[in-house]
């Protein structure tokens, strides 16, 4: 077998096929705060803004019309695609500071917007989780600034 020279450094982008493209560009700049690259009246695609990126790619979401087809000959669709448990997405997780999960959950709150909050040990994550209009999952995650990774007899 011939040897892999690459590696992976980053996400790119994550593409979302929209049920209500109007309402989620709405949520994803308002409530999650990406701001957007390009003008979404103008384009069936709307570009927002995550982070840096890696090499000069920005790291985006692209919330597309979901009857549009589009890079990587993806096909577009008449029918609105199945979101929630129907998808095959299972969720998105974007990376905030530890110190900042507060505020998410006071901004939700402020919001009236429903959440939940889980804690991962394995690895010293918390996310707090709600839902995006289409009835996506959306995770705000962040790593404990004092976790540890247990040692080989098992404790941290």
């Amino acid at each position: 077998m011939a040897e892999r020279d690459f590696k992976v450094r980053a996400l790119g982008e994550i593409a979302i096929r929209c049920v209500d493209q109007p309402a989620m560009i709405a949520f994803y700049r308002d409530v999650i705060g990406l701001e957007p690259m390009n003008d979404p009246e103008t384009s069936p695609i709307a570009f927002l803004k995550i982070a840096e990126g890696f090499a000069g790619h920005t790291t985006i979401l692209a919330l597309f019309r979901h009857d549009i087809e589009a890079a990587g000959r993806t096909r577009g669709s008449t029918e609105p695609p199945a979101t929630g448990p129907g998808s095959s997405l299972h969720h998105i997780a974007l990376t905030v500071p530890w110190e900042e999960q507060e505020a998410v959950m006071a901004w939700y709150e402020s919001l009236g917007r429903e959440y939940n909050v889980e804690y991962f040990d394995w690895v010293g994550w918390r996310g707090v989780f709600t839902f995006d209009p289409d009835g996506n999952t959306v995770e705000l995650v962040a790593q404990d600034p004092t976790w540890h990774a247990p040692t080989e007899g098992g404790t941290a």
